[in-house]
């Protein structure tokens, strides 16, 4: 939300000795966050208004002219300009010698062609304004002002540029705060001043508003309150120079003055509005109700839309002319002949408005605000002060009395004055005059024993809400540093913690940095990790009220989170990366909470291949399962196929024959869609499947008593055979006198066939009961040989 402080100053008198800074700093502290501020117009500076007095060809140049021009200064200024639209007698802005421009540009005066240019006149894009900003001038010509534009005022002041603006960061439970009167209040309440904020006067006459239109709310679950009022004889122009720089320096681009009342009523009041072109609503009626199934509407974008019967809109007697909260249609929006316009301020159920928007993929000012809740007390309040402006601009008549529907009112919370309980709660010492005082300038009523909360305070249910409205305003910062009044626990990890903490001092120990990314994604993850439509991952946990589209689910996956921190430190350049997330995952169930479980994501690039990533993956799981036996594994690395992996370069982790994980290098097309140039390496792994198989006690083995005989195979086999499947053969030949056999080296090339590949195995055989023989442990070898030839083939290598 931004606030320019001279709309503020309408409501609240500042001290004028108050920095923007020390505004900041104290909004901050007492609740309303800033994310910063800007100084609007100080990148325009040296620009003057000044009259043209002579014009002269310039001798030298047929497309430049010499004009001579008054700034109220000491002398006439001589400008050079090639300008084809100023005239003698044109007033206009004039960038000085050392003047600053947006962009960074900078005015010296020089020569033109030989001739002396002492400054250089403005068009509105070189004053950084467009034309929705100021409708009369010409888009590619030099602003001509109005001839009683005071010479020698800077521009600055003259076109209303220069302000503060402070941009606010709304949390989703003050929807209040999200406009300048909400904002105003809290300033007053911070600073202990007063805050002034008139109650909107109309005049009507124009004949009675129940005449012309007539309204009916059909679905009141939806639809709150409903107020309407018309305004007659219509003049269409643009507004007036104070309202479009108030809503430019807000944000909000002018269009023309009725469409610009409404957006400042919004800005001020925080309710959205929307106003019809009278003469499109058939019947004279509106109509508030649910869509048809498959009724279709064009909306002010120009966008064709087809409906669902759980969509709330606003029709006339035949056909939808908006989707409430959300967008107006193109049937009946606001145009230069449009005579008779009616407005609408209204509150819609949030949550209604958030599933629609999401559903037709428009997301606006209005629908943002409806989603957060309204207070429908402010709803007549801003039709009025609509109704106000347009009698103020002159630009219509406005109608006798107001349509409106609110067929149950809501009722002010009341609770109880506490001041002696709130004090020990924060730990303050305040008597109950300053408890009251505090709380009426936050605008609530102090009735006897009793706490009034306004209507707009919809955060405010029970005692620990009134308790922080005290400690956000006596300030956080007052509070002074005590000891529990009980002893405090100790604390410590659980069983699981502590596993969880092993498994993260894993992971640093190979070098890879712990991160933590948010539980929230969007569809777009998903999508990026190449998920079918029909993959039972999409299944997620949809949130009621997201922060954006981004951040809608609650993830089944850790992966894409932990893809685009890869990709993030890639294009900051990064050259080699090693992370790791122990992420929480949340799968929907038919219970009221959803199944909550963690994984372990690891992730690499850089100096990196696959195999020195499987190993990685290994050690984690050594450290975890220990090594189990040569017979039995704790685990085994067998090949699978993932969609967000690299086919033949994925595997499966199978532990007791259940998948505990997968890594491997991921796919091409997936690295894309992440923004990885280079490969990456990726691992998630069920943290509860390891905590389940983890092994507690190590078992001690004694040293061997006898030596071991080592041997050494070369073997020739198909390409396609793997060495997992070669060393299940051999250790089952080599039955418990095996000890250990591992690959030592592979070749392809001239010496073997093309379609074969050769595989060396170091292996250590033992007898735990006596000395082995050269014969005896030649027998075993045999025995492997003939096991590996009758199964897969296998032959020594010559």
């Amino acid at each position: 939300m931004k606030l320019a402080l001279s709309f503020l100053s309408e409501y609240v008198k500042l001290p004028t000795e108050l920095s923007a800074q020390e505004y900041c700093d104290r909004m901050t502290i007492t609740g309303s966050k800033v994310e910063g501020y800007e100084i609007a117009g100080e990148n325009v500076d040296g620009v003057v208004i000044g009259k043209i007095t002579e014009i002269s060809r310039h001798p030298d140049a047929d497309r430049l002219q010499i004009c001579r021009v008054d700034v109220a200064g000491e002398r006439i200024l001589q400008v050079v300009t090639a300008a084809t639209n100023v005239f003698v007698g044109a007033v206009v802005p004039v960038a000085l010698d050392g003047a600053n421009l947006p962009g960074g540009v900078k005015i010296k005066s020089g020569k033109l062609r030989g001739e002396v240019s002492e400054g250089m006149f403005c068009s509105i894009a070189e004053l950084g304004l467009t034309l929705n900003d100021m409708p009369d001038a010409i888009e590619d010509g030099i602003l001509i002002l109005p001839e009683d534009a005071p010479l020698g005022m800077d521009i600055r002041e003259y076109l209303l540029l220069s302000d503060t603006v402070v941009e606010f960061e709304i949390t989703p439970n003050r929807p209040d705060c999200l406009s300048v009167i909400g904002l105003a209040r809290e300033t007053a309440a911070s600073f202990g001043l007063k805050a002034d904020i008139p109650t909107p006067a109309v005049r009507g006459g124009a004949g009675k508003t129940e005449d012309l239109i007539r309204v009916s709310v059909q679905d009141g679950e939806l639809c709150e309150r409903y107020c309407a009022r018309a305004v007659k004889n219509v003049k269409i122009a643009p507004s007036p120079l104070w309202l479009r720089s108030r809503l430019r320096l807000m944000g909000v681009r002018p269009i023309n003055n009725i469409v610009d009342i409404t957006n400042l009523v919004m800005l001020e009041y925080g309710q959205p509005m929307h106003a019809f072109d009278y003469r499109t609503l058939e019947d004279a009626q509106i109509n508030v109700r649910r869509a048809k199934a498959g009724e279709k509407m064009t909306t002010l974008d120009g966008v064709e839309h087809e409906l669902t019967d759980e969509m709330l809109m606003i029709c006339d007697g035949r056909k939808p002319v908006g989707v409430a909260g959300v967008m107006g249609g193109e049937n009946s929006e606001i145009t230069d002949s449009t005579t008779t316009v009616v407005f609408e301020s209204a509150v819609f159920n949030g949550a209604s408005i958030r599933r629609t928007s999401r559903a037709l993929g428009l997301r606006t000012e209005s629908s943002g605000r409806f989603e957060k809740g309204l207070d429908p007390e402010t709803a007549p309040l801003a039709l009025a002060r609509a109704c106000e402006l347009v009698e103020l601009l002159g630009c219509g008549e406005v109608t006798d009395g107001v349509i409106d529907v609110y067929p149950a009112p809501r009722t002010q919370t009341l609770l109880p004055v506490e001041a002696e309980r709130t004090c020990k709660f924060l730990g303050i010492e305040i008597d109950r005059a300053t408890y009251e005082e505090i709380l009426t300038s936050l605008d609530f009523v102090i009735d006897g024993d009793h706490v009034v909360v306004p209507f707009y305070r919809q955060d405010v249910l029970d005692f620990a809400d009134i308790a922080e409205e005290i400690a956000r305003i006596y300030g956080y910062d007052q509070i002074q540093a005590s000891s529990f009044s009980t002893p405090a626990t100790v604390g410590g990890r659980g069983v699981f913690g502590e596993f969880v903490r092993s498994l993260a001092n894993t992971c640093t120990a190979l070098g890879a940095y712990e991160i933590q990314t948010y539980s929230f994604i969007g569809e777009k993850y998903y999508d990026a990790l190449g998920y079918a439509s029909d993959d039972e991952r999409r299944k997620s946990v949809v949130i009621t009220n997201p922060l954006g589209e981004d951040t809608s689910l609650m993830r089944t996956t850790a992966v894409a989170s932990m893809l685009d921190v890869l990709g993030h430190n890639y294009n900051y350049q990064n050259a080699d990366v090693r992370l790791f997330e122990l992420a929480r995952l949340y799968r929907p169930t038919e219970a009221e909470l959803p199944e909550e479980t963690r994984s372990l994501t690891f992730a690499a690039y850089g100096n990196v291949d696959f195999y020195s990533f499987k190993s990685m993956v290994e050690a984690v799981l050594r450290s975890v399962l220990g090594e189990g036996t040569l017979r039995v594994p704790a685990f085994e690395i067998l090949p699978t196929t993932e969609c967000y992996l690299h086919p033949g370069r994925a595997a499966k982790v199978v532990s007791n024959g259940e998948t505990i994980g997968v890594f491997g290098e991921v796919h091409p097309k997936i690295a894309e869609n992440f923004g990885l140039g280079t490969r990456a390496y990726v691992a998630d792994l069920s943290v509860e499947a390891l905590f389940e198989r983890r092994v507690e006690l190590k078992k001690f083995s004694a040293l061997p008593r006898f030596p071991a005989m080592t041997r050494d195979l070369s073997l020739v086999c198909d390409k396609t055979l793997t060495v997992g499947e070669i060393t299940k053969t051999i250790v089952m030949a080599g039955g418990k006198k095996l000890e250990s056999v591992r690959l030592f080296d592979t070749y392809e090339g001239e010496q073997i066939p093309a379609d074969k590949k050769s595989l060396s195995f170091s292996l250590v055989i033992r007898d735990e009961e006596k000395t082995l023989t050269d014969e005896e442990a030649d027998k075993i070898v045999k025995k492997m040989l003939s096991n590996l030839e009758f199964h897969h083939g296998v032959t020594l290598r010559a």
